[in-house]
C-alpha cells in the first residue's frame, strides 16, 4: 500500500532527476550528430569525422594518458602513505590529518594553480626569481608549464581524497597478519608482496582508479598551466573547439566529449566494483577492535615533518602567496621594496569592477537558491531511495548517483544543447539548472544516510492518526533531519561557489561568476587582483565548510 501511495512522487522523481542527469547526455548525443547548436534534427556525420582526423587528436590523447596516470599515481602513492603515518604510527600532531580532507573545500582549484603560477612560472615566478638570484642561475630551476606541473598541481588536488579513501582500509588492516609472517621467517619484502599488498589492493585499485576519473575531468589546472605551456588534454581540447574563433563548434565538442564520458562512466563502474570487491578482504571484525600502533621512535618528528610538507604545500604555500600578491601592484620576490610598494589598490579594483559585482551577486544567487532547490529536491530522492524500497526507487538511486561519472566541461556541453531551445538559454537559471543536475549527488548522499537513521515507526504513527505524506515529512521527518539538512545545503552551496568547468561553457555576458573571472583576470596575468577576489572567495567558501562541520556534531549525537 505504501508502495503504491508514494507512486505519483517516485515517478515524478523519475522523470525529474532523470531530466537532469540522462537529459544533458542524450542530448550530447544527439548533437553530436547534428549541424549546429540551432539545427538539432538535421543529423550528419561530418562532425566525427572533423573531430577524428584532427591531427592535434593523438597527441592530445597522449598528453591525457600521461597527464591522469602521473597525477593517479603521484596522488595514490602519497595519500596511501599519510594514511598509513597517521592510522597506523605514532606520528605526532595527527589530529592535523582531520583538516586534510576538506582543504579542497576552502581553496578552489583555480585559486591553488594561480598561486603556484606566480611561485614556479619560469619567466618571472617568484621562488624561480629568488633561486636565480641566489645561485646566479641563467635558467629558471622550475618550469610550471609543464606535463610535471600539471601532474604536480593536480596529484596535490586530489591528495586529500586519496587519502581520504585509504584510511579505513589502513583502520580496518590488523597487523597481526603481518607480524605472524615475519615470525615465521618471512622477510619484510615478502611479508609486503604475499600479505600486505593482496589485503591493500582493492583499496589501492579503487583509489588509482577515482584518482583517474578526477584528473580526466580536471580543467583548472589543465587550462591554466597547460593551454599556455600548450600542452592539451581532451577537456581543454572540447574548451579550445567552442571557446576559440568566431564559431564555436559545439557538434564538434559533443563529438569529442563522448569519448571523455564514455570512460569516465566506464571508470566509475570499476570503482564501484573494486569498492564491493573489498568486503571479500575484510580482516578486522568486533566492535573492540584497535588497529596496531607502530612506534616510530627517533623517526616520529622527521616522519611528521615529512607529512607537514604536503600540508604546507596544499595550504600554507597558496594561502601566504595569494595574500601577499593581493597588495602588490606585480609580481615580486620578498624585499624591503616589495613591501614598500604594498597598497590596496587590487582590491579595491576588484571591489568597483561592475562585471566582478555582478559575478559575485550571481555566485551568491546561485549558492544561496540554488543549494536550496537543489537540497529541497534531495530530500525527496533521498525518502524515495531509504523508505519507499522498491526497483523504482533503486532506479532513481542510480539516476541520482550517475552524474558522480561526468566531467564538468563535456556535461556542461551537454547542458548547452539541453537548453538551447528553451527559455533557460544563456540565462542565470540554465546556470542554475545545470548546477542542481551536476551537483544532486552531493545533496542526495549525506540526505540519504541522514534519512537511515530515522526509525519508519514514527512517520507511521503520524500515518495512523490521519496525517498527509506532505505534513508528515513537514512535522516529524524534516525537524530530525534538520542538522544533516542545513549541513548538505552549506556544503552543496559551497560546491556552487566554487564551481568552473561547468561554468565556463554555460556562463554568457549578464551570467558571469566568480570562478570564470578569476581564470579571466589570470589569463590576463593580473595575479595581484586574482588573489584579491581569489581571497574573498576563499573566505566565503572557509566559513560555509566551517559551519558545515560544526553542524555535523548535532548529526553524530543524534546516531548514537
Amino acid at each position: 500500500m505504501a508502495k503504491r501511495r508514494n507512486f505519483p512522487l517516485t515517478a515524478l522523481l523519475i522523470i525529474l532527476v532523470g531530466a537532469l542527469t540522462v537529459g544533458p547526455v542524450l542530448m550530447l548525443i544527439i548533437g553530436s550528430f547534428s549541424e549546429g547548436i540551432g539545427t538539432v534534427g538535421k543529423f550528419t556525420l561530418e562532425k566525427y569525422k572533423s573531430a577524428y582526423s584532427d591531427p592535434t587528436l593523438m597527441k592530445t590523447l597522449s598528453n591525457t594518458l600521461i597527464f591522469t596516470l602521473g597525477t593517479a599515481s603521484f596522488s595514490t602513492i602519497l595519500g596511501a602513505l599519510l594514511a598509513y603515518l597517521n592510522v597506523r604510527t605514532n606520528m605526532p600532531f595527527k589530529g592535523l590529518f582531520r583538516i586534510l580532507p576538506i582543504v579542497p573545500m576552502m581553496i578552489p582549484h583555480v585559486l591553488f594553480t594561480a598561486a603556484w603560477i606566480t611561485l614556479l612560472n619560469p619567466t618571472n615566478g617568484m621562488f624561480n626569481v629568488f633561486l636565480q638570484n641566489l645561485f646566479g642561475l641563467a635558467k629558471a630551476p622550475f618550469n610550471i608549464y609543464s606535463l610535471g606541473g600539471m601532474v604536480f598541481l593536480e596529484g596535490m588536488l586530489d591528495l586529500p581524497v586519496t587519502y581520504l579513501v585509504m584510511s579505513p582500509a589502513m583502520h580496518s588492516f590488523d597487523t597481526m597478519l603481518e607480524e605472524a609472517s615475519r615470525v615465521s621467517g618471512a622477510s619484510n619484502a615478502h611479508t609486503l608482496r604475499k600479505i600486505t599488498l593482496p589485503i591493500l589492493k582493492p583499496s589501492l585499485l579503487a583509489t588509482f582508479t577515482l584518482a583517474i576519473i578526477r584528473s580526466l575531468a580536471a580543467f583548472a589546472v589543465p587550462s591554466m598551466v597547460g593551454m599556455p605551456g600548450r600542452i592539451h588534454v581532451l577537456t581543454t581540447h572540447v574548451y579550445r573547439i567552442i571557446s576559440v574563433g568566431w564559431s564555436p563548434d559545439y557538434g564538434k565538442a559533443a563529438a569529442i566529449g563522448l569519448i571523455v564520458l564514455a570512460a569516465a562512466i566506464t571508470l566509475v563502474y570499476f570503482y564501484r566494483h573494486l569498492i564491493s570487491e573489498g568486503s571479500q578482504y575484510v580482516t578486522v571484525t568486533g566492535k573492540g577492535y584497535r588497529p596496531t600502533i607502530i612506534e616510530l621512535g627517533r623517526a616520529r618528528y622527521p616522519v611528521f615533518a615529512f607529512s607537514g610538507l604536503f600540508f604546507a604545500f596544499l595550504v600554507i604555500i597558496p594561502l601566504a602567496t595569494l595574500v601577499y600578491m593581493s597588495f602588490l601592484p606585480y609580481s615580486m620576490v620578498p624585499s624591503a621594496r616589495a613591501f614598500s610598494m604594498m597598497n590596496l589598490r587590487n582590491w579595491k579594483t576588484v571591489l568597483s569592477n561592475l562585471i566582478i559585482l555582478r559575478a559575485f551577486k550571481n555566485s551568491a544567487f546561485l549558492a544561496v537558491f540554488g543549494a536550496t532547490i537543489t537540497i529541497l529536491l534531495s530530500i525527496f530522492v533521498a525518502y524515495v531511495i531509504v523508505k519507499i524500497k522498491s526497483k523504482s526507487s533503486a532506479f532513481i538511486e542510480s539516476l541520482s548517483f550517475l552524474s558522480f561519472s561526468f566531467p564538468g566541461m563535456i556535461i556542461g556541453v551537454g547542458f548547452m544543447w539541453f537548453l538551447v531551445r528553451t527559455p533557460l538559454y544563456a540565462t542565470i537559471w540554465g546556470l542554475l539548472v545545470a548546477y542542481a543536475g551536476t551537483y544532486l549527488p552531493y545533496g542526495v548522499r549525506p540526505l540519504r544516510s541522514a534519512f537511515m537513521q530515522i526509525d519508519e515507526e514514527l512517520e507511521e504513527s503520524a500515518r495512523v492518526f490521519g496525517a498527509s505524506f506532505l505534513r508528515a515529512l513537514r512535522d516529524i521527518v524534516i525537524p530530525l533531519l534538520a542538522p544533516g539538512v542545513i549541513s548538505a545545503w552549506i556544503l552543496t552551496a559551497c560546491m556552487f561557489i566554487r564551481e568552473l568547468s561547468v561554468s565556463v561553457v554555460l556562463s554568457r555576458p549578464g551570467t558571469e561568476v566568480l570562478t570564470v573571472e578569476i581564470m579571466k583576470l589570470a589569463n590576463d596575468g593580473l595575479w595581484g587582483q586574482v588573489a584579491a577576489l581569489g581571497l574573498i572567495m576563499i573566505a566565503l567558501s572557509t566559513s560555509l565548510v566551517i559551519a558545515a562541520n560544526l553542524l555535523r556534531v548535532p548529526l553524530s549525537h543524534a546516531e548514537s
